[in-house]
């Protein structure tokens, strides 16, 4: 679907200490600013237990899981909206993703030098709202002189548009990024052809020392304090915990390797799960003997579109859908008991499809 998610933070925050537990890339992490230049790109395996247990029932030659792709950005310092350090490069990484994973610096460590000295991660993450907010009114600002021009032209559309930008820029000149600006569905379109950043969907990933993966420490609790507000997730991560578990290779070492520091489950599986919720994705399967496939569709998909990620000729030729829901197809455990059980359904075009559907579709091209 071409749908990404960009690591962002200042220098020497974690960043790509954990892009390499998402993608094991081993992507450059040193103790300097600036030592990813050029942005890492990785696809990473969504997690999905239910994947699993298709592939349990069915016992195919192949399973597929679905991915997304992970871009680890520049770090950013001060003044990058005027191009300080990496700044233009950061900026125009950042424009190019779908949603932020924004990571903080929750942790102490006198060999980790912070770029600013101390850490501070309500101040750190103020530092990078104001750069992409200073960045996004100079975008704004460009594209209301040319509204203006075309409003005095007598163009409708064009002085609406102008209403609407001059309210936004009021707005953003308050402090307040684009997420938080109320606008009707009529208003939506010139606002997301301006790219703003900060009308991108956001996560937060507090980068914590071993001991507080569990509960948190004083630096998160502040942090979480100060982003109450963004109705934005908060994840706790170790990085250093995350690394360690990437350089075991054995599945069953990782997992004694897991519950030794109290663990279920890799941090970086909350964080996929978190991005994939974050650009507004869900799953679908198709299951067979051949292969249990993940397919990745956004919310809100209905069946022909579903099955145009297959192959296009399927939406073409689009005649049904026969869907089996997750929870049934397990509690049955096969597509011929739930035939046999009357509990498939038959759908056809305007069918919205939901998490977890195992779907088949029928099509004649």
């Amino acid at each position: 679907m071409g749908l990404k998610c960009g690591i962002v933070g200042l220098p020497n925050v974690g960043k790509s200490t954990l892009f390499n537990a998402l993608t094991s890339a081993k992507a450059l992490a040193a103790n300097y600013p600036f030592a990813t230049k050029d942005p890492n790109v990785g696809m990473i395996t969504v997690p999905d237990p239910r994947l699993d247990k298709l592939a349990e029932l069915v016992n195919p030659q192949k399973i597929l899981p679905t991915m997304i792709e992970i871009v680890d950005i520049a770090g950013l310092i001060k003044g990058a909206s005027q191009g300080e350090g990496l700044g233009n490069q950061f900026l125009a990484n950042i424009r190019e993703v779908d949603a932020i994973v924004h990571v903080v610096r929750c942790f102490d460590d006198d060999n980790v030098i912070h770029v600013d000295g101390s850490v501070d991660p309500v101040r750190d993450k103020e530092i990078i709202d104001t750069e992409l907010l200073l960045k996004d009114l100079e975008t704004l600002e460009k594209r209301l002189e040319k509204l203006k021009k075309a409003a005095k032209s007598g163009e409708k559309e064009a002085v609406k548009a102008v209403a609407t930008a001059e309210r936004l820029k009021e707005h953003m000149e308050g402090g307040n990024n684009v997420r938080s600006f109320e606008h009707g569905d009529d208003e939506a379109a010139m606002i997301q052809d301006m790219m703003l950043l900060t009308a991108k969907p956001i996560l937060y990933v507090c980068n914590v020392a071993e001991e507080a993966v569990h509960d948190g420490n004083d630096y998160t609790k502040a942090f979480k304090e100060a982003v109450a507000n963004e109705s934005a997730e908060v994840i706790l991560i170790s990085a250093g915990i995350e690394a360690d578990i990437i350089e075991l290779d054995d599945i069953e070492e990782r997992m004694e390797f897991l519950q030794d520091m109290g663990l279920s489950e890799p941090g970086v599986n909350r964080l996929i799960r978190s991005c994939y919720k974050l650009l507004k994705l869900i799953t679908y399967f198709t299951a067979g003997e051949k292969e249990v496939r993940a397919w990745t569709i956004k919310v809100g998909t209905k069946a022909p579109q579903a099955a145009g990620v297959i192959h296009t000729d399927f939406e073409k030729g689009f005649i049904r859908a026969e869907v089996i829901q997750y929870d049934t197809y397990v509690e049955f455990g096969s597509e011929s008991a739930v035939k046999d059980a009357g509990k498939l359904g038959v759908e056809g075009k305007e069918y919205v499809v939901k998490d977890g559907d195992v779907m088949h579709f029928r099509f004649n091209v």
